[in-house]
């Protein structure tokens, strides 16, 4: 067992160092446009006709390497199928040779510089390159999946300190694969992962292999969901406009653990990873509302820290 002394330690160390956001896929985007709240935090596209104060200035465009510039439109076109799976990293179903033993290398890499021993069970591509619903969008999203209860009885301690390692992980490192960034989960060996395309980059097969299909995905639906998260994100920021920065941590938590319901039932229904409530994460984190809410948060968290600081000085 590991001793649980270090285990903290180990995990304030990287609290200590870095905020930690659970939405990786925008984390990348420059600071300037998330930390000036006077051109990108106004209110976001409600128009001023609509009781919304909209932005004073175009956003910069600065974002993460495979997502639309902020304030772009989510094309619909981005979630189709296609005839076959990515040419770059598949070729007749079977993974490309130097493609496997790049990740492989990348996993066993972080697993290396972890400070516990740790053995790995398997490691997967999941996600849209291990289907055919690949886009230019795609991350490479490289589940290491390993068994908690042989590392500590806690296993939610467990988890908290490789959450903790692989956002660190995926803020440090920027490695693409064949153009597609390459971003580090670390799954349970009981966890079930919902997806219909999962590939063993480890044993070299499919665990389960997706089907060429014609899938008819409910954009609108999608769209209207995402839309109504984006919507509560606005109202939120002028909370913080506002000074309620209590409310708004209360009504940012409400948000994130409704995005996080949405995307539960969608992956747990027939449709999966091409439910109407899917494709409405995907739009939220592709559009940056997901990077939005964490900095938000981590802002708030932040003001309402320095209050209660000001407060004990009185």
């Amino acid at each position: 067992m590991f001793p649980i002394d270090k285990w903290f330690r180990i995990l304030n160390e990287d609290r200590n160092n870095q905020q930690v956001s659970n939405e990786p896929y925008q984390r990348k985007v420059k600071q300037g446009y998330v930390k000036d709240r006077n051109t990108y935090l106004k209110g976001g596209p409600i128009p001023t006709d609509a009781g919304g104060s909209g932005y004073t200035e175009k956003p910069p465009n600065s974002r993460a390497k495979s997502a639309p510039p902020i304030g772009e439109e989510v094309e619909p076109e981005s979630f189709e199928m296609n005839p076959t799976l990515q040419p770059d990293v598949f070729q007749e179903n079977t993974m490309l040779p130097e493609v496997r033993e790049r990740l492989v290398e990348i996993a066993k890499d972080f697993i290396d510089g972890l400070e516990v021993a740790v053995t790995i069970q398997d490691i997967r591509l999941t996600g849209s390159l291990a289907n055919y619903n690949w886009s230019k969008y795609s991350d490479v999203d490289l589940h290491i999946i390993v068994d908690f209860s042989k590392i500590d009885e806690d296993t939610q301690l467990v988890k908290a300190f490789f959450d903790a390692s692989r956002a660190k992980w995926n803020d440090t490192h920027d490695i693409l694969l064949r153009g597609f960034e390459v971003e580090i989960y670390i799954e349970n060996v009981e966890e079930s992962h919902q997806s219909s395309g999962i590939y063993s980059v480890l044993h070299d097969k499919w665990i389960i292999e997706p089907a060429p299909q014609d899938v008819d995905i409910d954009f609108a639906t999608a769209r209207k969901k995402s839309d109504d998260i984006e919507t509560r994100t606005n109202l939120i920021d002028r909370m913080i406009g506002a000074g309620k920065y209590e409310s708004s941590l209360r009504s940012i938590k409400k948000v994130k653990e409704k995005i996080r319901r949405m995307r539960r039932a969608g992956l747990s229904s027939a449709q999966k990873e091409f439910s109407a409530e899917n494709i409405a994460f995907k739009i939220l984190r592709r559009d940056g509302t997901l990077a939005r809410l964490a900095q938000m948060n981590h802002a708030t968290y932040d003001k309402t820290m320095s209050m209660l600081d000001e407060e004990a000085e009185e």
